[in-house]
């Protein structure tokens, strides 16, 4: 059995491949925190005074019905986002992006919230036939991230909804302090079409007709130029905590946790507790527990006792697994000649990389001078 180093502070190790540690044994993503972690930490009065200003800014620039969109999955995050959001008396458009995978609980969650709240909401359904391919595409292929195509999906929806309606700010649920920390090799960069469409070319039977899209270079020009809209990451203005969050969520809608980070979708826990361990020995929940130890909220032990769990419980493993499985249309053979396969790297496919290599060396080259 493999060994593996472990950081002293926190429970990252080496199954990251690129992780560093420094000469008294602290990894480089607790060498990261420790510089950047002070920048999110607020008093109770420059807290509100953020959220105020914030509210100001979205409302003078409203031009339309709504002044912002966000983006509900029944997780979290974005719950909070939508708490934070009446509690600022904005008048968001709430956008869940349903790909099939929804949870009970998930869907649950969001009734409560845009009733309680007030808000519209618009479902974006995506088209299941092609979406599944596009899915099975991906196990075939090999790669990491296959969550990959329902983030860039939702991208791209995001974008043409903020267009639609006018909607200048997007509310993002998007934090440092409970997401910083993630390997580059745990994933891989959302905005590589040509990715996409080389995999389900080599592996799909159906053409990418109705999947939402939007290619590296418009993502990144309308970044630049603000066209694609201005991402707020309003966890980050204030002293944001997933306990607190949760407590709140519970308090003021009855809001019900799921057991995982984004496990509010089947898919996403069967994905990241099943898929990622057994495929790649990536287990994401080091990094999402370092993240909270780092930010104080649970001790390193408390950490280790959480990992000595199995990513998933074996009767809810089977159960989860026989849906998947079933819904993608793979047998049992098939799969697991599947996760027996060696791993692929996604530039073992066609890729947009380039572009960013070049935009890479310009930014060192800036940088420089």
């Amino acid at each position: 059995m493999l060994e593996y180093k472990t950081c002293v502070r926190c429970v990252m190790d080496t199954t990251d491949p690129d992780i560093r540690f420094n000469e008294q044994g602290v990894c480089n993503y607790c060498e990261e925190a420790e510089s950047l972690l002070s920048s999110f930490k607020f008093t109770p009065g420059k807290e509100q005074e953020n959220l105020k200003t914030l509210a100001e800014r979205i409302k003078s620039d409203s031009k339309g019905k709504y002044d912002s969109i966000v983006g509900l999955s029944g997780g979290v995050d974005s719950s909070y986002v939508a708490y934070l959001a009446r509690e600022m008396k904005l008048n968001p458009l709430c956008v869940h992006f349903d790909n099939g995978w929804n949870s009970e609980i998930a869907v649950s969650n969001i009734k409560k919230i845009v009733n309680k709240c007030g808000f519209d909401l618009e479902t974006y359904v995506i088209d299941w036939p092609e979406f599944r391919d596009l899915q099975r595409s991906f196990f075939k292929a090999g790669v990491v991230d296959i969550e990959m195509l329902t983030d860039h999906a939702i991208m791209a929806t995001m974008f043409q909804l903020r267009k639609k309606y006018k909607i200048k700010y997007i509310l993002s649920g998007s934090n440092y302090v409970t997401e910083h920390g993630m390997p580059t090799s745990w994933l891989w960069r959302k905005q590589d079409l040509p990715n996409i469409k080389d995999i389900q070319k080599k592996f799909g039977t159906k053409k990418i007709k109705n999947f939402p899209t939007m290619n590296s270079i418009k993502f990144q020009l309308s970044k630049m130029l603000g066209l694609g809209g201005t991402y707020i990451e309003i966890l980050n203005n204030i002293n944001y905590s997933k306990a607190m969050a949760m407590e709140v969520l519970k308090k003021e809608f009855e809001w019900e946790y799921y057991g995982g980070k984004h496990y509010e979708s089947v898919f996403t826990k069967f994905y990241q507790a099943y898929f990622l361990p057994e495929k790649f020995n990536y287990d994401k929940r080091k990094v999402h527990l370092s993240a909270q130890i780092r930010n104080g909220e649970i001790t390193k032990e408390e950490a280790l006792k959480d990992l000595l769990e199995a990513p998933y419980e074996p009767t809810q493993l089977r159960i989860d697994k026989q849906y998947v499985l079933k819904k993608l249309g793979f047998s049992d053979e098939e799969f697991e000649d599947i996760m027996n396969a060696p791993p692929k790297n996604h530039l073992d496919y066609a890729s947009d990389e380039w572009i960013f290599n070049i935009w890479r060396k310009l930014r060192r080259k800036k940088k420089d001078a």
